[in-house]
């Protein structure tokens, strides 16, 4: 289940609504003991603690299925995005404490992104690599088959997305260039397995063949490539997305046989499913794990595990029920990157000063771009209205990640040139969708609040219209 919430929505007719002051307070101060929680399994502190240490999950936000890399001392991730426009590159110093710092797409042009019909679908497991001065994005949607970008600089511009390969069916790809300069792009079926790897052209953008089915497995998919000490690996998730675990195989050959190590699992911990993501190293040499977890409301949370590595295979986590499998911790010293980084998180309000849009903001579906504007009314967001027959199928819808176990959002609008049957307001959305905003309706302005579909009007007549 993804949240997401909604700074404002604007559906039904064609009028102008303004809005201004977005601020969000996505969650408690980093440390602060919100629940009263006692035992490593019940602490609800996350993040950054502020005294050297971090406690999971490290990013309390739908980072759905997150791929990370080092560049120099630079750390840089990407995630799934699924209908979401587009698809954040975040950085970091200390792999703990993250910002937005480009979008990689605004739009993706396939028909149904713009009709809000692909719930759930578009990027689903990006992989991000650095190669030949470049950063290379590879991810699939369900429909549509391989997409690729790439940019000399991870804060962009980032290329056009290419559709490598137009095919239904495919998820979870990675790439990979070996020494001696082949090409190579490992991937999933829809469903999960079995992994395949094809070959690619040099410069990524043309297979140059059917593939080749080197793994087959419980729900594998979330393929990670890389080589080590002259061994290839693929790094995947088995066993689905609530209940799973995290498998490496290796192997002297890209194409196997592979032999199969279960490096994460639950164990004796509550955090399910502590699979897919990326193994990281640090420049001294230490080696950290990211991964997600599925987690009702937020979404797929990040976690970060410390990793080392012993004959050949990685170890992570802590095996707390010595079985020879590692689980997740939850509070862990931070990555010894030398250096110090304030506490904080990607980026969330907005007083929408800047004449471009914050990197924050993620629209619902392919974006009508005549429909809104940062310079008609410095200062504020100026929404057009766009017609749909429900709230759920409404356009304009502007989103960003809700974070942490507990926040605060608040807007305010301008409503003064509403129409008969005009709505603006906040919006919470995921598998079920709830909402509460201003409703212009015979001639009054009413507050609604709606709920699937079922909605209550209140009277309501105080100006400004501040919504929290």
């Amino acid at each position: 289940m993804m949240f997401r919430l909604l700074l404002p929505l604007l559906s039904i007719l064609a009028v102008t609504s303004f809005a201004r002051n977005s601020t969000v307070f996505p969650r408690v101060p980093n440390g602060m003991n919100s629940g009263n929680s006692t035992g490593i399994y019940k602490e609800v502190r996350w993040g950054d603690l502020g005294d050297g240490t971090f406690a999971n999950p490290v990013l309390n936000a739908d980072y759905s299925d997150p791929d990370v890399i080092r560049v120099g001392e630079k750390y840089y991730m990407v995630c799934s995005e699924f209908q979401f426009m587009g698809m954040p590159v975040l950085e970091s110093d200390d792999m703990v404490n993250w910002r937005i710092i480009s979008q990689i797409y605004t739009r993706i042009d396939f028909p149904d992104y713009g009709q809000n019909k692909r719930y759930g679908r578009g990027s689903w497991a990006p992989s991000i690599r650095y190669h030949d001065s470049k950063y290379w994005i590879y991810f699939c949607t369900p429909d549509e088959g391989l997409f690729m970008s790439n940019a000399t600089n991870p804060a962009g511009p980032w290329s056009p997305l290419l559709n490598v390969k137009n095919v239904s069916g495919w998820e979870d790809p990675c790439p990979f260039w070996d020494e001696d300069g082949q090409a190579y792009i490992g991937r999933s079926q829809l469903g999960g397995g079995p992994i395949i790897i094809h070959k690619m052209n040099a410069d990524g953008t043309t297979l140059l063949d059917s593939g080749t089915t080197v793994y087959t497995g419980p729900t594998s998919e979330g393929t990670k490539l890389f080589k080590k000490d002259g061994l290839y690996y693929i790094s995947i998730p088995e066993g689905g997305v609530s209940g799973g675990w995290q498998t490496v195989l290796r192997s002297a050959s890209i194409y196997g046989p592979y032999d199969k190590k279960v490096v994460l699992e639950t164990g004796n911990t509550t955090v399910n499913g502590p699979h897919q993501g990326a193994l990281v190293d640090t420049p001294n040499g230490e080696w950290w794990f990211y991964h997600f977890q599925s987690l009702d409301p937020q979404g797929r949370v990040v976690h970060l595990e410390p990793a080392s590595w012993k004959d050949g295979w990685p170890v992570i986590g802590k095996d707390y029920n010595k079985n020879g499998i590692g689980e997740p911790v939850k509070m862990c010293n931070k990555p010894n990157v030398g250096k110090t980084i304030p506490v904080h998180a990607p980026q969330a309000s907005d007083e929408f000063t800047s004449p471009v849009l914050g990197l924050q903001w993620q629209f619902n579906h392919n974006p009508v771009n005549a429909n809104w504007t940062l310079t008609q009314r410095p200062g504020w967001l100026t929404l057009k209205a766009l017609q749909a027959d429900c709230l759920r199928n409404s356009r304009n819808m502007l989103t960003q990640k809700t974070m942490g176990y507990v926040g605060e959002a608040s807007t305010e609008l301008d409503c003064s040139q509403f129409a008969d049957g005009q709505r603006a307001g906040l919006l919470c959305i995921g598998s079920k969708y709830c909402a509460v905003g201003v409703f212009y309706h015979n001639g009054e302005r009413k507050i609604y609040v709606e709920f699937e579909g079922l909605r209550l009007l209140f009277p309501y007549q105080q100006k400004p219209f501040i919504l929290k």
